[in-house]
């Protein structure tokens, strides 16, 4: 229960900070939350890989990161964001917005149907590659390569 209760706060107080950097800059918001996703991602793959012990409350909460970040991402793509702050967002993005916020979604549904089944390292794994292969797909096709 306090875990549930810290992960509500500590995803209450970021919502607002996001939304607040969202509104001044969308890049940097975009960063900050693919950021975040990045480093559950490593958390999620030690355990995958038994670098590190399974903790469902760990487990639970890469998801939940996973559909926070689905959420809010279609709307740090505005029209004046296609350029500066090191942006790897491809121009695709804008050309093909439908199927970008069709993507997320599907990220968010997966992550939420992840969050709320995961019972154990076994369907942890099933779970986790699920949304690394959307988190793929939405990479390869949308993000520019590093510089």
């Amino acid at each position: 229960m306090k875990v549930a209760t810290i992960v509500v706060a500590v995803a209450a107080v970021a919502l607002g900070v996001t939304s607040v950097l969202a509104q001044q800059d969308p890049i940097a918001a975009r960063q900050k939350l693919m950021k975040a996703n990045g480093a559950e991602a490593k958390i999620g793959v030690a355990m995958t890989k038994g670098e590190t012990p399974f903790d469902l409350a760990k487990a639970k909460k890469i998801f939940v990161t996973f559909e926070e970040a689905a959420d809010k991402m279609p709307n740090l793509f505005p029209e004046n964001s296609k350029t500066g702050e090191k942006t790897r967002a491809s121009p695709k993005i804008w050309e093909n917005m439908a199927d970008v916020k069709a993507k997320f979604e599907k990220l968010g549904n997966d992550a939420k149907a992840a969050e709320a089944s995961v019972k154990d390292l076994a369907t942890f794994k099933t779970a986790f590659a699920e949304i690394g292969k959307d988190c793929g797909g939405c990479h390869k096709a949308y993000r520019l390569e590093k510089k």
